[in-house]
């Protein structure tokens, strides 16, 4: 990196430890004495407890503890689960029911827990659990996700969690009636499970005074503020500390049962105990992603410019209410509600449906990809509709570059943007002039051939403010602390990088310090694709510090005035010196003056506005209609993300948030009975991406730099999911629409293509 100078593609630091097998992750650094605890889960989905007897468990060789929810409430532990939630239309408040810790009377979807038990290892856990007495007086399952059914919670009547609008109602009725052409199309956003490589886990150990809690998290705070809270403790009595994270994706972000009842647990016992996920489980109880359906309608004027847009979404929220679950449908999908197109009338309606099913809460991009989905879907389909190309369409409707900043209908100000240069690019990146010929060559061999495409943007969330400290170490490293928390991305490296970048120190004497509450006070933890922006931001503002310090010292070991000293990213100057320090030496200098209060710098910063990476995804699907089966040929992407810190970095997260949006649309599908047991609760039965299913994703930067911080850039972590859910779908029917398929959801498996091309052949006869 030295050699080649800033924002240059480097490897990963971290990737060594990672592929020689010496990652930390929980499981790898839970203390070895620790005792094992294992979930109690419900069999059933929808049940009234009539019978847990638990006696011949808590006799059983090796068991140290069982815990229930009374338990639970008799140590003062505040057992409700928190949850969002949001305003209804008539001003009133979202549904609220209670969702404990542990079950308390009613079970409500299949995995839910009922019981921690611990014991010495983890087989005698296991033992005890078949021990345990347990039935139920069995209550109809709501699976259906429509208002109505057997009724789950006293406060939620129709088991409706909230209905929820923004918008213009009356003036998009009014923009509908008086359009010149109107189209609608209803399309469904399938539930996934998230299936991180590395499963659920943490550990904790009272001492008699303090709780230490580890758990795989996207950030250490959000966690140590509900354990004060629900624990009735003090701040400094909660230490919370996050090692290696195999893949998060909003997955981890939020607290879960089992974090609380571990944790209760090692205070009983005033021992360590330790608690990891198998697959199973984790199928069974991870809060699970997208799970909604939506009629999306768009008016048009004799131009085919948009004059209204309206969206009725109804979501799945499973059980309960999870962490951040309401605000997703609703808050956050309006933040992309209307994409990049300049459409000032719109109204989103969104009804949240309580189903006994896994909560549904973040999966990579939160609501956002949700949103462009429908949205470019309805593109799609409006564009076949009106007999227009589906870019001439986008580009006719595009927000204009000199339009920006640009305020959308639903309160967001877009700083930048110039969406019709990226079209230009990844129409020639892309080839789409050699699409027809390709799609002759497949069907002289009776393949259909379809072109998706999909132009998305999404808004960074969370905390715009973040933390940066600097510690220079007795043995020359120098240590980097921050309040993100890497889940694979490639935060070591890239904070690493920047930090260099922008002082000179050597890369590979720079130590990234994250994940440790006692360490850092205060962070944002890592999710909406915020953490290289805000971290970025908070690192200048520690270095402005840094400097203004080390200038103030210099100016006394050289007895000049302090404006006369200059920093040049490298090292110091003064005119009429020959001397050039660097930052490391001016550390080394000032310990040797014992000034060691020069030897750690910290800042505070926040984002002046939010950013919002843009850009255009094509995919090209090719089908065999005698098996269905749909295969991605190629697929291409141009990204304005900014200003780069680490182009391959970048790279590689698209290539990844692709990949999750091509499995979600071709393979991956949650199914479960009438009854509520989950169908696919294995690899055996639920279908993950591999190598084979994806071809190589061609990536172009097309910057246009942000307004909205200093450094010009946009975050990209969940872009590249938010694209690829419509580019696919936008292929796939448009490879079937000519065999009369007019309509076909997602996940586009094998049988369900072959089922719709054989019913369309069947309809025309």
């Amino acid at each position: 990196m030295d050699k080649f100078g800033r924002s240059q593609p480097v490897t990963r630091f971290e990737d060594v430890r990672f592929l020689t097998g010496t990652g930390r992750y929980v499981d790898d650094i839970a203390p070895k004495e620790a005792w094992h605890a294992v979930m109690l889960r419900s069999p059933v989905a929808h049940g009234r407890i009539t019978e847990l007897d638990l006696d011949d468990a808590r006799q059983a060789p090796g068991v140290k503890l069982i815990l229930t929810v009374q338990d639970l409430e008799a140590a003062g532990i505040s057992v409700g689960m928190s949850g969002t939630q949001v305003k209804n239309r008539d001003g009133s408040q979202g549904a609220g029911p209670e969702r404990p810790m542990l079950a308390r009377d009613h079970v409500r979807f299949v995995g839910e827990p009922i019981a921690l038990i611990v014991a010495e290892t983890a087989t005698q856990a296991r033992d005890a659990l078949e021990l345990v007495m347990l039935d139920f007086e069995d209550l109809p399952a709501k699976m259906d996700v429509a208002p109505g059914g057997s009724a789950l919670h006293e406060g939620a009547p129709d088991n409706v969690a909230f209905d929820w609008g923004m918008g213009d109602e009356a003036a998009t009725e009014a923009a509908f009636a008086a359009a010149a052409h109107t189209v609608a199309v209803e399309v469904v956003d399938n539930r996934i499970i998230v299936n991180a490589m590395e499963p659920r886990g943490c550990f904790a150990d009272w001492d008699g005074e303090r709780l230490h809690f580890t758990y795989g998290g996207q950030g250490v705070w959000a966690m140590k503020a509900q354990l004060v809270e629900k624990f009735g403790l003090s701040e400094a009595q909660v230490h919370v500390t996050t090692p290696d994270v195999g893949g998060g994706f909003g997955m981890k972000a939020m607290p879960y049962p089992e974090y609380f009842a571990v944790a209760e647990a090692s205070r009983a016992l005033g021992h360590p105990v330790r608690w990891i996920s198998d697959r199973g489980e984790a199928m069974l109880s991870d809060n699970a992603g997208r799970d909604l359906v939506s009629l999306a309608e768009l008016a048009f004027d004799d131009d085919h410019k948009i004059t209204g847009y309206r969206v009725t979404t109804t979501a799945n929220m499973g059980a309960y209410n999870s962490h951040f679950a309401q605000a997703i449908q609703t808050q956050l999908f309006s933040r992309v509600l209307t994409g990049v197109y300049d459409i000032q009338t719109t109204w989103l309606q969104a009804t949240g449906v309580y189903t006994n099913t896994t909560q549904v809460d973040a999966y990579r991009g939160a609501g956002r990809p949700e949103a462009i989905f429908v949205l470019e879907r309805a593109m799609d389909h409006a564009a076949r509709q009106l007999g227009v190309d589906p870019w001439e369409l986008r580009r006719r409707n595009f927000i204009r570059p000199d339009a920006f900043p640009y305020k959308t209908a639903t309160g967001e100000t877009y700083d930048v943007g110039d969406f019709d240069k990226l079209v230009r690019r990844v129409s020639e990146t892309a080839d789409l002039a050699g699409f027809e010929a390709r799609r002759q060559q497949d069907a002289a061999q009776g393949l259909l051939r379809g072109l998706g495409t999909c132009y998305y943007i999404e808004s960074i969330l969370g905390d715009p403010s973040e933390g940066a400290r600097v510690v220079f170490q007795e043995d020359g490293r120098v240590s980097i602390f921050v309040g993100t928390q890497s889940n694979g991305q490639g935060h070591e490296t890239v904070y690493a990088q920047f930090l260099s970048d922008q002082t000179g120190i050597p890369v590979d004497r720079i130590d990234v310090v994250q994940g440790d509450s006692d360490l850092i006070a205060r962070g944002g933890g890592t999710g909406g694709s915020r953490s290289v922006t805000t971290q970025a931001n908070a690192t200048l503002a520690m270095v402005d510090v840094m400097i203004a310090a080390f200038t103030g010292f210099l100016a006394e070991q050289w007895d000049v005035d302090p404006d006369a000293i200059t920093f040049d990213g490298d090292s110091f100057r003064s005119p009429g010196s020959n001397l050039t320090p660097s930052l490391t030496e001016v550390a080394d200098m000032a310990r040797a003056a014992g000034q060691v209060e020069l030897l750690s710098h910290e800042a505070r910063a926040q984002l002046p506005g939010r950013s919002y990476p843009n850009g255009a995804h094509v995919a090209e699907i090719v089908i065999d209609p005698e098996t269905g089966q749909a295969s991605v040929d190629r697929y291409t992407v141009v990204d304005d993300f900014g200003n780069l810190i680490n182009p391959l970095l970048a790279e590689g997260q698209v290539h990844g948030g692709v990949v999750q949006g091509v499995g979600q649309a071709i393979m991956e599908h949650v199914v479960h009975d009438a009854d509520g047991q989950l169908l696919t609760a294995s690899f055996m039965d639920y279908a993950l991406p591999r190598a084979a299913d994806t071809p190589m994703i061609g990536f172009t930067s097309e910057p246009v730099p942000s307004t909205a911080n200093p450094m010009g850039m946009k975050g990209c972590g969940e872009a590249g999911t938010v694209g690829a859910l419509a580019a696919v779908a936008n292929a796939v029917q448009d490879a079937v629409e000519k065999r009369g398929v007019h309509r076909i959801d997602m996940p586009f498996t094998p049988h369900r293509i072959w089922k719709a091309l054989r019913d369309a052949t069947v309809s025309t006869g």
